[in-house]
């Protein structure tokens, strides 16, 4: 098992439009259910976490090829569960150098139902529901939606519904650059309005996303690279039921 390991680099966190790298392997070895993991000194793969999927690809030397086909991170340190494609191959050796491909078409499509969340964000501040507050979001492709902690009158519903659709194509339709920034804490502070989750502690560095010129938000996922990117969205129905309010949503 993985033992006294370092913090896994995290590429992606600098460059979300990277596909393609290089790493060093620190560990290859089998979980409690056997699934084989390997641990390397960095990656461009996106572990599962913040309402996001993982990525999935190939990790391959010379010799060998790994299909990644799920993604944890835990302790600072990335996980990567699969399988070889020819178990009677052998395995890595630490420190062997290896090639990391991530499924293009998959980080495509969860950058966009990420980025999506994160406009609806910004348009129900906009229909009149400042009132609402980011309480979680689920952006798989199975079911995406936004939540918030707050209550909306039920005869509201089917007009805010219309209200932040138009505002969401008109925002599409605009575009504008999607950047990131790793920032002190006081300067990621005054760009997310003055104030940051709780759960960020005040001696981090956090990383900060901004659509456009809006306000940012403390983000670690994948994103697209300018809003028009997204290119359609739907909201598809909006529920509120015991103080909370879900907008459901999808990308065509």
């Amino acid at each position: 098992m993985a033992e006294n390991l370092s913090p896994t680099k995290l590429e992606y966190f600098d460059d979300m439009s990277k596909l393609q790298s290089a790493s060093t392997v620190l560990s290859s070895f089998l979980s409690d259910d056997g699934r084989q993991i390997l641990v390397l000194d960095s990656t461009i793969f996106h572990p599962q976490g913040g309402g996001q999927p993982s990525d999935k690809g190939s990790i391959s030397s010379t010799q060998l090829t790994f299909v990644v086909e799920d993604v944890r991170s835990k302790d600072k340190i990335v996980y990567h569960y699969g399988r070889f494609l020819n178990s009677k191959d052998g395995d890595f050796e630490k420190g062997a150098h290896v090639f990391l491909s991530v499924d293009q078409e998959r980080r495509t499509l969860n950058s966009r139902l990420h980025s999506a969340g994160h406009l609806l964000d910004l348009c129900v501040r906009n229909v009149g529901w400042e009132h609402l507050e980011p309480s979680k979001g689920y952006h798989f492709p199975d079911g995406p939606y936004v939540e918030y902690e707050g209550a909306v009158p039920q005869n509201e519903l089917q007009s805010k519904q219309n209200e932040l659709q138009a505002k969401a194509n008109s925002l599409i339709t605009k575009g504008g650059k999607v950047s990131v920034s790793i920032l002190p804490y006081d300067e990621a502070s005054e760009l997310c309005g003055g104030s940051l989750p709780d759960y960020i502690p005040k001696d981090s560095t956090p990383r900060i996303v901004q659509l456009g010129q809006t306000l940012g938000c403390p983000c670690g996922g994948t994103h697209v690279g300018d809003i028009s990117d997204i290119s359609i969205l739907t909201v598809t129905q909006i529920r509120t039921k015991k103080g909370l309010t879900k907008v459901f949503y999808n990308v065509g």
